[in-house]
């Protein structure tokens, strides 16, 4: 599969500072819903760039749920795995993806490239400051909480545009899916969200207790 790089570069801004030598190993893959990429306890060979779809990071729960570590839609997968022995979760395609493999030796060296390195580095501060916000997030105590951080972070202007099933938003929330779909219902009948098909709109000024 060719690699279209001025469409790729556009679309992972990091990537337009990698080097025609290190471009020359990198390959298209196409991933199926459900398709696992790699599984925990195995050693990375390649890191993975999200290009479309959606690639979720997972790991089992006591309970025997799901939790979810990180959901890539464009951008860098598993970033801390350029530094590890072995994965510490499992990568799962949760829609149609594609993505841009690269090997791991390769992307070594060309971190030695100050471009590119400077680029690497504004990826992973944007990463960190996503996973703050899910810290933040799962450390509330209430379904009602994390919703509405959910909608005040994800969403614009108080407007949430759901990519996922509400089972897979009640794994990315720390929530069992009855959890989250009970405390929808009572946010709706006290007027605090307005779900309209996808679309779930947040009304300020309200009570959020």
């Amino acid at each position: 599969m060719e690699v279209d790089w001025s469409a790729i570069q556009r679309k992972v801004p990091l990537l337009a500072a990698l080097a025609e030598s290190a471009r020359a190993s990198a390959r298209l893959e196409e991933h199926a819903p459900g398709e696992l990429l790699f599984r925990a306890g195995t050693a990375p060979s390649a890191m993975f760039v999200v290009l479309s779809g959606e690639v979720r990071l997972v790991r089992g729960s006591r309970s025997g749920g799901e939790i979810v570590l990180q959901r890539a839609r464009q951008g860098v997968l598993a970033e801390a795995s350029l530094d590890q022995s072995v994965y510490h979760c499992d990568a799962v395609a949760s829609a149609q993806s594609r993505l841009l493999r690269i090997p791991r030796p390769i992307l070594r060296e060309a971190l030695k490239n100050d471009r590119f390195a400077t680029a690497w580095r504004t990826e992973l501060t944007r990463e960190l400051r996503r996973l703050r916000a899910q810290c933040e997030r799962l450390s509330l105590k209430t379904a009602h909480e994390r919703v509405v951080h959910y909608i005040e972070t994800e969403g614009e202007n108080g407007v949430l545009a759901l990519g996922q099933s509400k089972k897979q938003w009640a794994a990315e929330l720390g929530l069992t899916h009855e959890a989250l779909y009970r405390s929808l219902a009572q946010m709706e009948k006290a007027g605090l969200i307005r779900p309209q098909g996808r679309m779930i709109r947040l009304f300020k000024g309200r009570d959020h207790r």
